[in-house]
């Protein structure tokens, strides 16, 4: 399924063969999400080309299947990692400690302690930090190891002011504290080896401008930190570089934003390190879902699909736009997956919503589709990231499975939850506290028996 795309920037939702997605639902049920592993590679050897001198980290939030980590880590990629668990999916995979950073925000205590006990088998780890108040609670725990430091540099940009990391509060230490929070760092016997920050997610063309003048302030403050603490190794400007959602959205010109990023940071003693995630994955994966439910209703028609907010988050959270395809309409079922002509259905404005209880559950709002039918399987263009990651259970709803297409093949890569599984901690929990009352009561049974 990946010859249609090989030497494209960007993999349309129309260049996926529907019949053998089709094939899929009625294979491993809906809704399914798909992954193309070979994509996922293909986007990685693009962006490697235009940095061919930085060391690539791959930002594991964005779609944190092992296989994945796996697929990228043998093209070259280290992972940067937002907590414990991710940490922890990367060692799965193979990752050595000198292949990791671990980035949190405001980390729990029970993640620094697993991080620091990680640290003892993995020295080569290293440790981003955003506030001087988790370099403390890492000396607390006995951590002086390999030490980077987010900062904050006031510039923020990306798709959504949600994503726009660079000037948000939350993150890093103000990049004027810097200096001094890492001298102090360094005078504390921690090994200082970079700074790092992030001015946002999806970040397009019309944003370079406020992208080039983010690289510029780290450049100047790798200059300036590197002559207070006696030189860096790297400086990390994040990623977030943005892919076409819109049909009519043209690509990122890769080479034009590397050639910006090295003449803004300018001249430094440092390896430029750069941690894209959503880049690698998002066109390497779509969301399947059928339709159960057509209704006029006043203004629109209403298209129901057993996918929903808690399946893919980011039409209800981003105000997002997704592309979404009929694959019936496109490829009419038959025996031998040889017919693929469309089945001249007529368009109309189609609102599709999935099946939570919550009006901001729909994918697309009056969106000029083929008419639909029960029992259509549609497909939602670049789900490959920040798709199943943020999947929840509200409503008690189970998360849907996933495949992988790897080397002509196909497998299940996560399997389907049910509502068994979404009961399980509440059982659990009831057997555990089952177990305690009858072991108190036997204990005191005992207590009494001696007494007697």
């Amino acid at each position: 399924m990946t010859d249609a795309a090989d030497s494209l920037p960007v993999r349309r939702l129309s260049d996926w063969d529907a019949a053998e997605l089709q094939g899929l639902a009625e294979e491993y049920g809906s809704p399914l999400y798909v992954l193309d592993l070979e994509r996922v590679r293909q986007n990685y050897r693009r962006l490697e080309a235009a940095f061919p001198d930085a060391d690539i980290l791959y930002a594991v939030k964005a779609n944190a299947l092992g296989d994945v980590l796996s697929a990228l880590r043998e093209a070259g990629a280290g992972l940067e990692c937002a907590s414990a668990g991710e940490v922890q999916r990367a060692l799965e995979a193979g990752a050595s400690g000198a292949e990791i950073h671990y980035t949190a925000v405001n980390p729990p205590a029970r993640d620094l302690d697993w991080i620091v006990d990680t640290w003892d088998e993995h020295p080569d780890l290293t440790v981003t930090a955003g506030s001087e108040d988790t370099i403390d609670r890492l000396e607390d725990r006995g951590y002086d190891g390999r030490l980077c430091l987010r900062v904050n540099p006031g510039i923020g940009a990306g798709h959504h002011e949600k994503v726009r990391t660079g000037a948000a509060a939350k993150f890093g230490v103000p990049a004027e504290r810097a200096v001094d929070v890492l001298t102090d760092a360094a005078d504390r016997g921690f090994d200082v080896v970079g700074i790092h920050a992030h001015v946002g997610s999806g970040v397009s063309s019309d944003q370079l401008d406020a992208h080039r003048e983010f690289v510029a302030r780290m450049g100047d403050l790798a200059r300036e930190v590197s002559e207070a603490v006696d030189g860096l190794e790297f400086v990390d400007v994040g990623g977030g570089f943005g892919v076409p959602y819109r049909e009519d959205e043209e690509p990122l010109d890769l080479e034009s934003v590397a050639d910006a990023t090295r003449d803004a940071l300018g001249e430094i003693d440092a390896e430029l390190t750069i941690e894209p995630g959503r880049y690698f994955v998002a066109d390497a994966g779509v969301l399947l879902t059928e339709v159960n439910t057509v209704k006029d209703a006043r203004e629109t028609t209403v298209a129901g699909v057993d996918a929903g907010m808690t399946t893919l988050i980011r039409p209800a959270m981003y105000d997002a736009y997704h592309p979404i395809r009929n694959l019936t309409a496109d490829a009419p079922a038959s025996s031998d997956r040889t017919e693929r002509a469309a089945d001249g259905r007529e368009t109309a404005p189609q609102t599709v919503a999935g099946p939570i209880c919550e009006s901001g559950d729909v994918f697309c709002t009056d969106r000029e589709l083929p008419v639909s039918k029960r029992g259509d399987i549609l497909a939602i263009g670049n789900a490959g990231a920040y798709g199943y990651e943020m999947a929840n259970q509200y409503n008690s709803r189970p998360r849907p499975a996933s495949v992988i297409l790897a080397d002509g093949d196909v497998r299940l890569a996560r399997r389907r939850e049910t509502v068994d599984d979404v009961t399980r901690p509440e059982r659990e929990a009831r057997r555990a506290s089952n177990a305690d009352r009858k072991n108190d009561h036997e204990r005191a049974s005992d207590t009494d028996n001696d007494e007697r």
